[in-house]
């Protein structure tokens, strides 16, 4: 401010002494004329000289402003000094972006960085590997046009990226990636994709060990069964004290084949996908087979159930599947609930999803229980599953069963005051009762319901 007003000062002397000399030549117009010409051919000179210095500066990282005073000076110096500061940030700027390329070019998972148009502006060397994208020529492409896979395209365009993307390499059908990207800046990605052929072919490794293990081990459990259970026909021929160890052979002969079973439906749940044929059920229908089965098996502690479904309220999905893992959380909750207990399965459309609940009054479990309660063998106190013939897999099995219809278990629950066990189910899953009730009838008929497994607790 204070050299505004030097240069203000300057110019009023000017035009002061300017008014003098023309009053004295009697020419004071004229004069003053010439003086504001020449103040502003002064400035135009010194515009001249900042122009050629930016455009000189734009080259050279050195170069010194204009000699000059006054105000002209403090702007030559103002905007000298704006410069070297911008050079520093941006030098610092430069290193730390080299060091990150430098860093993420070390790395074996592929690093890519995608403008808000979609296209290529930057990858590390292991993606050049891993996707086969060239340097400099895939620059400025489209990465959709260059990694030309449907399901790739869908996730891209979709721009949910909760969940990762497994698919094979472009061009190479015997190695696995796994694709996830990252939303940033305006509307800017980031995406990270890693090889995980190693680790998808010891899942399926596991995945079919489980199933040649649990098929092979079938023959062998069913002729001991067979042989205790022919063995305990008679008895009466055996010496008293081998009375015991046959039951106890027995009974763990029929908690071996559960195991072996539900191991056998866990490795069809995870290599066999849902079927395309779905069946419309009437969940009211399917509530009471459920509850007399229930019934039935725990006619002794004489429970008290509550079924609470409109009858107009029906599910699309598979019914076998879904009568097992419905079945499942109801029978544990009958094995875990006092005689005289209340359970009740109750079904209902909310806003966001469709729920089916199963809630009991019976002993309830710990918190820190809860979360993994759905992990396979998983035991909260090894007894209980022994004393009630559980195998530790009903909840993995009614898990795998939920993600094939795109739901989700949760489980509510407080010791000793009962538990809560949710279905969330999207609402595309819901339909009307009207919908092909012939459907729904002939599918019932033609397949065999059964409790695969009992307790996970």
């Amino acid at each position: 401010m204070q050299n505004w007003r030097t240069e203000l000062n300057r110019l009023c002397l000017l035009l002061s002494l300017a008014a003098v000399i023309g009053y004295a030549v009697g020419h004071v117009s004229w004069v003053l004329l010439i003086s504001l010409c020449v103040y502003y051919l002064y400035n135009l000179y010194q515009l001249r000289r900042f122009n050629l210095w930016l455009n000189r500066d734009s080259s050279e990282s050195d170069s010194q402003p204009p000699e000059s005073f006054g105000l002209w000076g403090d702007i030559f110096d103002g905007i000298y000094r704006l410069q070297k500061q911008e050079r520093r940030a941006s030098s610092y700027l430069a290193n730390i972006v080299g060091k990150a390329q430098e860093s993420s070019a070390a790395l074996e998972m592929a690093v890519v960085m995608i403008n808000k148009q979609g296209n290529l502006d930057w990858w590390n060397f292991a993606a050049e590997k891993l996707l086969g994208l060239q340097h400099p020529k895939d620059r400025n492409q489209s990465i959709t046009n260059l990694i030309r896979n449907p399901s790739f395209a869908e996730y891209f365009h979709s721009e949910n990226y909760d969940e990762t993307l497994k698919m094979e390499a472009p061009g190479e059908s015997n190695k696995t990636l796994e694709f996830q990207i990252a939303l940033f800046g305006e509307n800017e990605r980031l995406m990270i994709v890693r090889d995980i052929t190693q680790l998808h072919r010891l899942e399926s490794m596991r995945k079919d060990f489980v199933g040649n293990v649990s098929h092979e081990l079938g023959t062998p459990i069913t002729v001991i069964k067979g042989y205790l259970e022919a063995i305990l026909d008679n008895l009466d021929g055996l010496d008293e004290k081998w009375h015991k160890p046959m039951h106890q052979m027995q009974q763990h002969s029929l908690r071996m084949e559960n195991i072996v079973r539900d191991l056998l439906m866990l490795s069809s749940l995870e290599t066999k996908g849902l079927t395309k044929t779905q069946d419309v059920i009437d969940l009211k229908s399917l509530f009471s087979e459920i509850q007399s089965d229930t019934q039935q098996m725990f006619k002794d502690k004489m429970h008290t159930f509550e079924l609470v479904c409109p009858t107009s309220l029906c599910l699309v999905g598979k019914r076998s599947e879904l009568y097992s893992a419905i079945s499942n959380l109801v029978v544990n909750a009958a094995k875990y609930t006092p005689a005289s207990g209340h359970i009740k399965l109750s079904a209902d459309k909310g806003t966001n999803f469709f729920n089916i609940a199963v809630v009991d009054n019976g002993v309830g479990i710990e918190n820190h229980h809860i979360p993994r309660l759905t992990e396979r063998f998983y035991r909260i106190d090894g007894s209980r599953s022994s004393d009630t013939g559980g195998t530790g897999l009903g909840l993995a099995i009614v898990k795998h069963i939920l993600a094939r219809h795109e739901a989700e278990l949760e489980i509510k629950s407080s010791y000793g005051e009962g538990s809560s066990f949710i279905c969330r189910l999207p609402l595309s899953r819901a339909a009307s009762n009207a919908i092909d009730d012939k459907q729904s009838q002939t599918s019932t008929d033609n397949e065999t319901q059964q409790v695969y497994s009992d307790s996970d607790i």
